[in-house]
């Protein structure tokens, strides 16, 4: 079973995955309202994002769009977590994540994790950074 976050953006969703994709890697993939056919796009026109994701090599990935209703609402009541291989590349994906936004908790060892930290990024969506234990 797979669980696989779904995002909403406020018209910045583009810029969001472009930044994700930077920090991440993976396969990027947006399409835009204006991209399908003038049958099948979304009322009331626009150049919003309809569906982006970013497929990562080792099967993970995250999905989202533009919520074209343009409500721009804060994002709450959810955070993606991200698993680093190690303590310094958590602090690198955090200091990436949190640039331009603002940084909630640094990365640190817990008594939990050989580190955590979070953050909320420049589109307002809460991230939550852990290290995954060694084996």
């Amino acid at each position: 079973m797979t669980f696989t976050p779904y995002l909403f953006f406020s018209g910045d969703c583009a810029d969001a995955f472009t930044r994700y994709h930077e920090i991440f890697g993976g396969e990027l993939s947006i399409m835009r309202n204006s991209d399908a056919p003038a049958d099948a796009q979304m009322p009331g026109g626009g150049d919003f994002v309809m569906h982006a994701s970013i497929a990562l090599p080792d099967g993970d990935g995250f999905l989202g769009s533009d919520d074209p209703t343009g409500d721009d609402g804060p994002k709450t009541r959810f955070s993606v977590s991200y698993t680093a291989p190690d303590l310094d590349s958590a602090r690198t994906v955090h200091a990436a994540l949190a640039d331009g936004g603002t940084v909630t908790m640094p990365v640190e060892p817990t008594f939990w994790a050989p580190g955590f930290g979070m953050c909320v990024d420049r589109f307002g969506v809460p991230w939550r950074i852990s290290v995954a234990h060694s084996k």
